[in-house]
């Protein structure tokens, strides 16, 4: 059963926390995703939900209390932002090397300097290589959703590795939608009793964790390299089952109006619906343009997104961070990394946009769109351009 309810992103998530019937929640408060862990401090004051709430002097303590946590076989989860998930940036690669099935809801916001509590993904961009898997959320239903989700594929024996939920701070964490939340009987259904695949016992006792000298470093790195590789296979099988389960089903790779799409932008997060209502008035104009929107950023989907772009001459790719000193747009940077093998391969046209939380609205997808279209009939691709700067 579920119901209708106009809940934030934030609210929503802290509720499905709440009935995926978490052990542990390990919390410190950061704007803006502060009210995820406020709500679930109620929920546990309230008796709502039997499980622990840690509050901690920092998200390097939550992050360190998680690995404690999990270790031992809790169902454990926490939430961050921004300079909260930059100081977790050292336990971040031990929870995944000791492949800890934690669940983490960020809420994607700038990284000072100077300070900016608002909307970009810089925070997540700096944190590519932790060893995790990684999804991102378009709405508050798609956030809430991919929780549930989340613990489903943590907690897979064959994965056991922690997950990064990605949503836009603000724009979603403090924006109420309606959400379909569903009751605690039928997220049970979907997730099953965890049984850890390894765990800290003092009756069987191990070790986790020990010195890794040179002569077994190096094949470590690799069994994780290839652990999250293949984690892709049940990310689909999982992704498919909670499409069966709640009739809402989610892709590594999605599209909009690509099908017939003479040129594609590609986005991530939020701001992937408000490129869909440019694309529908670019549309009425008799202009066959489409998105391919990435969802799932670790492990990367190859060959779903090469099969999203398909032939498609030109691709925009909407960057919301920039790589300081480097190329420009980390996203870009990978996709063209990406297709540098491929016979078929896109020009490839960068765009940065909404940072600090600056506003992306119609009129700047307008120009991303005339740029990508310049770029298709004139062969020529332009320097990468930062959308939205004052003259």
């Amino acid at each position: 059963m579920e119901q209708r309810l106009g809940l934030e992103a934030s609210i929503a998530i802290a509720e499905v926390v709440g009935r995926c019937d978490a052990d542990i929640v390990a919390a410190y408060p950061i704007t803006p995703q502060t009210h995820i862990v406020e709500h679930l401090s109620e929920l546990v004051a309230d008796g709502e939900l039997d499980a622990a709430f840690v509050p901690v002097e920092s998200e390097h303590s939550a992050m360190s209390v998680c690995c404690g946590t999990a270790a031992v076989g809790a169902r454990t989860f926490t939430a961050t932002a921004s300079q909260g998930l930059a100081l977790m940036h050292e336990i971040l690669f031990i929870a995944s090397a000791l492949r800890l099935p934690i669940v983490m809801a960020v809420a994607n916001r700038s990284l000072s300097g100077p300070i900016s509590i608002w909307n970009d993904h810089s925070d997540v961009m700096a944190e590519r290589d932790i060893g995790w898997v990684q999804i991102f959320a378009e709405n508050a239903q798609e956030a809430s959703d991919l929780t549930i989700w989340s613990f489903r594929l943590a907690e897979d024996k064959r994965v056991s590795l922690p997950v990064m939920m990605n949503f836009d701070g603000f724009i979603l964490t403090h924006t109420i939608e309606p959400v379909l939340m569903p009751d605690k009987e039928t997220v049970q259904a979907f997730l099953p009793r965890w049984e850890p695949l390894i765990k800290l016992d003092v009756d069987n006792p191990i070790s986790m964790g020990p010195v890794g000298i040179p002569d077994i470093y190096t094949e470590t790195k690799q069994v994780q390299q290839h652990l999250l590789t293949q984690s892709y296979g049940p990310i689909v099988e999982t992704l498919d089952e909670f499409g069966q389960h709640f009739g809402r089903s989610y892709k590594p790779v999605e599209t909009y109006r690509a099908d017939d799409a003479e040129v594609l932008l590609c986005t991530m997060g939020a701001l992937g619906e408000t490129a869909m209502e440019a694309v529908d008035r670019r549309r009425k104009k008799g202009q066959k343009i489409g998105l391919v929107r990435i969802r799932l950023w670790r492990p990367f989907p190859f060959e779903d997104f090469y099969r999203a772009v398909g032939d498609v001459p030109v691709l925009g790719v909407m960057d919301r961070a920039i790589s300081f000193g480097g190329p420009v747009g980390p996203v870009a940077s990978e996709i063209k990394s990406a297709f540098y093998h491929q016979q078929q391969r896109p020009k490839v046209v960068e765009f940065v946009a909404g940072l600090g939380g600056r506003d992306v609205p119609l009129s700047d997808f307008d120009r991303m769109f005339d740029a990508i279209y310049e770029t298709a009939e004139t062969g020529k691709i332009p320097a990468p351009a930062i959308i939205g700067l004052r003259e």
